[in-house]
């Protein structure tokens, strides 16, 4: 079966490499549009603290993180834990309570537990806070992930083609250039984009763009490669990465299109992260990073044919490098004519 698959984030590169396991002929076009979210995702699999009130998302983002398990290793997948802090310890009691009635279902989180001083695991920490360690938290390199995925799905004979594509209302894509791309199947997974992608098709999905601006710093020095995901009941999150490097984020805007990085943002991101982190003071600020998230009006990702020959997936928001490649799973099955791995009824249009 020849599959075209548009868009080579973390999700269409997750459909591509479950395709060519399965021996269809993909093709995968590569847009490379500013604000893509990949690219800037801060890389948080704690599916366990979120969905409280929204059982099927809950469960995506689940089997999202547990699919890591099935990947290459070499995917960029680190297990490193997460502490949820706050100021006043009343504050963890709700999600502690959370984490306790799932644990049974989800062994995997690990054994749930106090820290006294959060400041030992993670250095730059206020070491007033009070904090509860997810011994199963694990961090991704989105980039990483992505960039693994496509080269294993090359191997296999995947071919992909740089530039924009648009598809007409019997499923034709067309690239930039003007190559035609003759399918069986198409998947969209073109992020926030995936609506305009699909407009041709006579379907409007309610997805929007919601803008994060991510910081990354650099303490000179610091063996962070094993410092746990920071998780504040309130404000930002933090996440170190090898090198001394660690990540802080993100921004919630409602801006349209428009992938910029702005001093507002930078200066919401810097002083929220300084509030949680005093330590992070000295640190060289080394990178910004801006991705579009792709929402769904609706509140839950679209996972659905929306034509006899179409695939659209998109809508994970923030959760899309915990469920990405599992969402690319999902979207490859529905391709293909397969039963589905998750009942997809609550993601449909």
């Amino acid at each position: 079966m020849r599959i075209t698959v548009i868009g080579s984030g973390i999700v269409g590169a997750g459909a591509a490499y479950h395709l060519t396991l399965r021996g269809a002929e993909v093709t995968v076009v590569d847009g490379g549009r500013a604000g893509e979210a990949t690219a800037a995702g801060a890389g948080i699999v704690c599916p366990w603290v979120d969905h409280e009130d929204d059982d099927a998302w809950y469960r995506l983002a689940l089997e999202g993180a547990r699919h890591y398990a099935v990947l290459p290793e070499s995917v960029g997948h680190a297990r490193v834990g997460a502490l949820l802090v706050a100021e006043d310890p009343a504050e963890l009691e709700p999600v502690r309570a959370l984490l306790a009635a799932r644990y049974a279902e989800a062994p995997e989180m690990g054994e749930v537990r106090q820290v006294a001083r959060p400041s030992e695991l993670f250095p730059p920490l206020d070491p007033k806070l009070s904090a509860l360690l997810v011994p199963g938290a694990a961090r991704v390199d989105g980039r990483v992930v992505r960039d693994g995925l496509l080269r294993s799905a090359v191997r296999r004979g995947a071919t992909v083609h740089e530039g924009s594509a648009s598809l007409t209302g019997d499923g034709v894509v067309t690239v930039s250039g003007g190559a035609r791309l003759e399918a069986d199947v198409v998947i969209v997974a073109a992020g926030a984009w995936t609506g305009q992608v699909c407009g041709p098709l006579g379907v409007d999905l309610p997805v929007f763009p919601r803008r994060g601006q991510i910081v990354h710093a650099t303490l000179e020095g610091a063996d962070s490669s094993a410092w746990p995901i920071v998780l504040p009941r309130r404000g930002p999150y933090l996440l170190g990465f090898p090198g001394g490097r660690v990540v802080v984020g993100a921004t919630v805007e409602e801006v349209g299109f428009d992938p910029r990085i702005t001093v507002a943002g930078l200066n919401e991101v810097v002083a929220a992260g300084l509030a949680v982190a005093p330590g992070l003071a000295g640190a060289t600020l080394t990178e910004t990073r801006v991705g579009l998230r792709p929402v769904m009006a609706t509140g839950r990702p679209l996972i659905a044919r929306v034509s006899d020959r179409v695939v659209a997936v998109t809508g994970l928001s923030a959760y899309g490098l915990t469920a990405g490649p599992f969402a690319g799973l999902l979207a490859a099955g529905l391709a293909l004519g397969e039963k589905p791995a998750l009942d997809l009824a609550p993601f449909a249009i």
